[in-house]
């Protein structure tokens, strides 16, 4: 049974040409695959200011080195330049296709694809090769282009992605599932590449590896974690944060939402026809844990995740549990990502009543929201829909995009353009850091102080928070480079995934010597966290190349001002210390950029090119920490 991925599949729709190439290994040692080898090849490959909807952006499909046998969903990350944010992206899904994106690579870790072809195609993967194909799809939504492939596994853009909006998703099976946030939907859609088929199985598990898999997902379904997730799924996210006093509600103009019981666990528990991962599973079989809802509607089966019921339900102020999954599931088909898309329609709803623009949305109106999701995937709106002329072109560029149009710049809060989760920081500071400092702009996932601060306010002084923060980004690093199932790596994997590295002789353990080594440096435990801050760096790197810095770390204008309900805004400067904290955690100076000295501690100081700006020495710590403590 093979075991080893070496090597990736290149496509260049430009000229039609395929080949296999092998990755130096101690590319796979050093960055493993998923995230980090995603982002070693952007940062190799792409030149500076390269356009994000040009044929020269890389678009790479990327699995780990273990995918098809760890426990849990099997996952597969998309990595770009963002067209929505101008800086790095990875976005991840699981599902059917990662599945048999597995099987279908065989010895290969990814897809990297560059160029545009002059008219729709496919990429057909199998057997570890590619093949490209005319695509006759253009045109349908993700529901309509999977049914096309009943045998084979299909990620692909709807017409929203086919439109190039900035925050268009890549849509597999169906639409059940996205690689959702910063547009690398756009991206594919911008290189006419309609869809990914992938044709193989997945891969089966070797014997000992099935013996790991099942004691760990064993393990996950007693951890609290897995509990959770087995009784609600994410979409229990909208009770909690309601309960805890998180929730943005109605275009961020408060915390906390009336209609939260309306929209959140106990009414999809209530509609719902059954779970994911129940119904796939042969021979009996049933996942340890279930995956999200199914829930049918006249249109079709959907899946809502937690970010449903939070940005298209509280956030745009709907407690109808039905509507709030109608939306999603135009969302889902039209190839939109919920929280940009809710975002963007909150922004409009806002703006109207401000009268920044004309909007005929109000919050609660979900016939109207419906249309503005519709208009925003098409760029244009209906002659009789009452909105501004070029509104909903502009809102598929981003709410960023929006502002620079018509104003309206203090309504809806984003970071490095992209819309903010449901998570309100006004009510726990540590979840503004965590969003600030996302490498993707606003991200929920890189870390989640969501989780803990709420419940122990007033306890979480500025060193826990910027431990928390810094720690979890640098674990996620290294679990999304093995693009390991997001809450099953973090419950269970202690070691960080030493042991299943080990049991296949990867680089980033093999090339270790053993602990009490004099030779050896550290542990391969310790080895993995470096690794995992090492991703975290380049990816600083990459956008710092791009023109990013401290100031694309700043606290967004919204949320430095009291909420409408009175939610008091976050303390700018009791902010700015936390960020200069954090940078001081990172050893990068005081611009946000890493110095020499952290380059050469995590072996990035070779791979750092000339046109990247870096700081000349770390911030002082002392200072950064004196008036906190």
């Amino acid at each position: 049974m093979r075991r080893s991925r070496t090597r990736v599949l290149r496509v260049d729709l430009s000229t039609g040409e395929t080949a296999r190439e092998r990755v130096p290994r101690e590319w796979r040692r050093d960055y493993v695959g998923g995230k980090g080898l995603g982002a070693r090849y952007l940062y190799e490959e792409l030149s500076p200011g390269a356009d994000p909807t040009g044929p020269a952006n890389l678009l790479a499909l990327f699995v780990g080195p273990l995918a098809g046998y760890l426990p849990g969903e099997t996952r597969y990350a998309a990595v770009t330049k963002s067209p929505l944010t101008g800086g790095f992206l990875d976005s991840y899904a699981g599902g059917d296709f990662a599945d048999r994106l597995a099987g279908s690579l065989d010895d290969c870790l990814g897809l990297l694809v560059t160029g545009a072809a002059e008219r729709p195609v496919r990429i057909e993967i199998e057997a570890g090769r590619a093949r490209i194909e005319p695509s006759d799809a253009w045109g349908a939504d993700a529901a309509e282009t999977a049914e096309r492939f009943p045998d084979a596994g299909v990620a692909c853009v709807g017409p929203a992605g086919e439109r190039e909006a900035a925050y268009a998703t890549v849509a597999s099976d169906g639409g059940a599932h996205h690689a959702g946030r910063g547009g690398a939907g756009a991206v594919m859609g911008s290189k006419r590449l309609k869809a990914v088929v992938a044709r193989d199985p997945a891969p089966t598990v070797p014997d000992d590896l099935a013996a790991l898999r099942d004691r760990d997902a064993a393990a996950y379904g007693d951890d609290p974690t897995g509990e959770w997730q087995a009784a609600g799924e994410t979409v229990e996210t909208v009770d909690y944060a309601d309960e805890v006093g998180i929730l943005a509600a109605e275009g961020w103009t408060g915390t906390g939402f009336d209609g939260a019981d309306d929209i959140g666990v106990e009414a999809a528990i209530e509609r719902a026809t059954g779970r994911e991962g129940v119904a796939e599973a042969g021979d009996g079989e049933e996942f340890a844990v279930p995956g999200g809802f199914r829930i049918d509607t006249p249109d079709g089966e959907v899946i809502p995740r937690g970010a449903a019921p939070i940005t298209l339900g509280a956030g745009l102020g709907i407690d109808d549990f039905d509507r709030v999954v109608d939306l999603c599931g135009v969302c889902d088909r039209l190839g939109l990502d919920v929280i940009g898309a809710g975002n963007a329609v909150a922004w409009a709803i806002r703006a109207g009543e401000a009268g920044v623009v004309d909007c005929s949305v109000s919050f609660g109106d979900a016939t109207g929201a419906e249309r503005l999701l519709k208009a925003i995937a098409a760029r244009e709106a209906p002659s009789d829909f009452e909105v501004a002329p070029g509104l909903p072109d502009a809102l598929a560029d981003g709410i960023d995009a929006a502002v620079a149009r018509f104003g309206g710049a203090e309504l809806v809060p984003t970071v490095k353009s992209m819309a903010l989760p449901g998570f309100d920081p006004r009510a726990a500071v540590g979840v503004a850091l965590a969003y600030a400092t996302s490498d993707r702009g606003a991200c929920h996932r890189r870390a989640r102080p969501q989780d803990r601060e709420p419940l122990a306010r007033p306890g979480r002084s500025p060193a826990d928070r910027v431990r928390d923060v810094v720690g979890e980004q640098n674990a996620r690093s290294l679990l999304w480079s093995l693009v390991v199932d997001d809450f099953v790596g973090e419950a269970v994997w202690a070691d960080l995934g030493a042991e299943w590295l080990a049991a296949v002789d990867h680089p980033a353990v093999a090339d270790v010597a053993p602990e009490g080594d004099p030779a050896a440096p550290t542990d391969p435990v310790a080895t993995l966290a470096t690794t995992g801050e090492r991703i975290w760096t380049l990816t600083r790197l990459f956008n710092a190349r791009e023109g990013f810095d401290r100031a694309d770390d700043a606290l967004p204008e919204p949320l430095r001002r009291s909420a409408p309900d009175g939610t008091p805004g976050v303390d700018a400067d009791a902010f700015d210390r936390l960020l200069d904290r954090y940078y001081a955690a990172r050893g990068w100076g005081e611009n946000g950029l890493p110095t020499p000295e952290t380059l050469d501690r995590l072996d990035l100081a070779a791979v750092v090119d000339d046109a990247t700006p870096t700081d000349d020495r770390p911030i002082d710590f002392a200072a950064a920490t004196d008036a906190d403590d």
